[in-house]
């Protein structure tokens, strides 16, 4: 898989540069959208969405997306009626009570950035325990996907799960080769992972693309954005929904422009193509999906619109 340069040096830092470069140059802060969880039902299945709070990125016209310029950001920032430079980054971890208990979809930040960490707070709100929490799967290895799962000093916040990881993605992260030819600002990534899963080192178990994780929760690939990167449909009877981790993150760019990337999609190529299949299918299918960087409810359907998409919140 090819990584480049500029993801390298970007991952680890994801959000740490959400909270980093504030607003304070670009007045207020963007507020703080939707609220702590949001819940439905997929069939006889709940689903309970649950946010870790959000960090704020100054000016997302600067370095977000690689491949579009500053005024295109603008005009699309514009188009979907968000004012000013600044904009929010919302982190959402997903729960599905199933007929072998609670699974949890990534874990959150750890509480990177001056307002992140609310997960456990939220899950307490929504009627949620974390040490009732029985598998946790994870769409991909990121920072602000896998912080949540220990503290710095190893203690497992989640004591009972057991973890289930994409092949793929445990297979990068752990191959110490392809730690010794990472770029620098790409290894503080692997020892993370290191920290994070060693507390869960008898219970993780790897599956293969397509494999159900658990009862009505399939594993989809939707690599690029990293190397082993998985979505998961939920599905019970005739309804379903799609939680897609980092396939699409901020609808207003990505959604809209497909073709754009972050500057944190490892392999932009694959991402693109990825992105732009997911997409199709969601909007064919009128599949909704889940992402974990939508403002709350994090939920809707994708629609087409012009030579993209736009996604439509389940409150709308």
């Amino acid at each position: 898989m090819r990584i480049t340069r500029r993801a390298a040096a970007s991952l680890l830092a994801a959000p740490l540069i959400f909270g980093a470069r504030g607003t304070a140059a670009q007045g207020a802060a963007p507020p703080v959208v939707g609220p702590a969880f949001h819940r439905f039902r997929v069939g006889a299945l709940t689903v309970t969405v649950v946010t870790d709070g959000s960090n704020v990125r100054g000016d997302v016209r600067q370095g977000l997306v690689v491949n579009a310029s500053g005024e295109q950001v603008t005009t699309a920032m514009q188009a979907a009626g968000i004012p000013g430079t600044a904009m929010r980054n919302p982190y959402n971890v997903t729960f599905v009570e199933t007929s072998r208990g609670l699974v949890a979809f990534d874990v959150g930040t750890g509480g990177v950035g001056a307002e992140t960490g609310a997960l456990p707070a939220n899950m307490r709100a929504a009627g949620l325990d974390p040490a009732q929490v029985a598998l946790i799967v994870h769409t991909h290895f990121h920072g602000d996907h896998i912080g949540g799962l220990a503290t710095n000093d190893g203690t497992a916040l989640f004591p009972q799960a057991r973890i289930a990881v994409p092949e793929r993605e445990w297979a990068f992260w752990t191959d110490a080769g392809e730690e010794s030819r990472a770029a620098e600002g790409r290894r503080p990534g692997f020892a993370l992972v290191r920290r994070r899963f060693a507390p869960y080192a008898a219970r993780i178990e790897r599956f293969a693309p397509g494999a159900e994780v658990a009862p009505g929760i399939h594993a989809v690939a939707t690599n690029g954005h990293s190397p082993g990167h998985t979505s998961y449909l939920i599905a019970d009877g005739r309804e379903q929904v799609l939680v897609i981790g980092d396939a699409v993150t901020t609808p207003a760019f990505f959604m809209a422009n497909p073709s754009w990337y972050p500057v944190f999609d490892m392999d932009p190529t694959m991402a693109v193509e990825t992105r732009q299949r997911l997409l199709d299918r969601a909007a064919t299918e009128r599949m909704p999906v889940i992402g974990y960087h939508f403002d709350m409810p994090a939920t809707g359907r994708v629609e087409r619109a012009g030579t993209g998409y736009r996604l439509v919140p389940s409150n709308a």
